[in-house]
């Protein structure tokens, strides 16, 4: 019997694994808390500029998320 794979059925098993490798190396950093940035304005493009943006507000990063493309800052708990 020959078994047919479907492309589909192999990116979803790549993301699967993504997914669960990027938990793993987060739950082994620790805690990290996350706001919304009160100072970056527009749409977010580079994480650079919104980590530049967060560490003015006293927090170590950020990073550009979501949909609507905002800058949410990080920092450990």
């Amino acid at each position: 019997m020959e078994r047919k794979v479907s492309f589909g059925g192999v990116l979803l098993f790549m993301l699967f694994i993504l997914l669960a490798s990027k938990e793993t190396v987060l739950g082994v950093e620790g805690r990290v808390c996350e706001s919304k940035s009160h100072h970056f304005k527009g749409p977010c493009v580079s994480d650079h500029n919104c980590a530049t943006v967060c560490r003015t507000e006293r927090f170590s990063g950020g990073n550009c998320r979501g949909f609507r493309r905002r800058c949410f800052c990080s920092r450990r708990c």
